[in-house]
């Protein structure tokens, strides 16, 4: 049997929740995704409230996290954790990361995804940047973490909100490797519905 592949999500307090809600809920559908560890920031819940929902963060698929809990298995590069996904990432996480500075699970985590050489993918949801922006978001590059923005492509004509958010969503679970179907580029526009 295949060995399950285990996935932290951390949600800031950045907006845009709803982009870790379609991943989540993407990943629980996903056959070789083990455990989904789910880590919300006190603004992370807080964004999600106001812009959407958080009904979604107490699925019983996923394991809960809180952010202050330095003694989650997270925290550890001994725990089984192939990849993790910030989603999305504040620009205030993204410096925190940038700096080393583990204040909280999250932080935390994503150190320790950086020093296994583990996969590290950061969906920052700002415009415009600061250079400050730039910069953090360029070391964390440079160390390994994939920059992914939430820029969501048109190509597949969306029709709806969820639709066009599902095109980063999609891009993020391809650079996880996890096998679901997802919107692909052949050359061609799409089908319109």
């Amino acid at each position: 049997m295949d060995k399950k592949r285990n996935i932290i999500v951390a949600v800031t307090g950045a907006s845009g929740s709803i982009y870790a809600r379609l991943l989540c809920q993407a990943l629980a559908r996903a056959q070789e995704v083990g455990e989904i560890a789910l880590i919300v920031t006190r603004n992370g819940r807080e964004v999600a409230a106001f812009e959407d929902s958080t009904a979604w963060m107490d699925d019983p698929r996923m394991t809960r996290y809180d952010d202050d809990d330095l003694f989650a298995p997270p925290a550890s590069g001994s725990a089984d954790y192939e990849a993790m996904v910030v989603i999305p990432c504040s620009m205030g996480m993204a410096g925190r990361i940038a700096s080393g500075v583990s204040d909280g699970l999250t932080g935390r985590a994503a150190d320790v995804m950086l020093k296994e050489r583990r996969r590290l993918i950061l969906v920052p949801r700002e415009a415009p940047m600061s250079t400050i922006h730039l910069r953090n978001l360029t070391t964390l590059s440079e160390c390994g973490a994939i920059v992914c923005p939430a820029a969501p492509s048109f190509y597949g004509h969306p029709r709806q909100i969820e639709q066009l958010c599902e095109s980063i969503v999609q891009r993020v679970i391809a650079l996880l490797g996890i096998d679901l179907p997802r919107y692909r580029w052949t050359g061609r526009p799409a089908e319109k519905d």
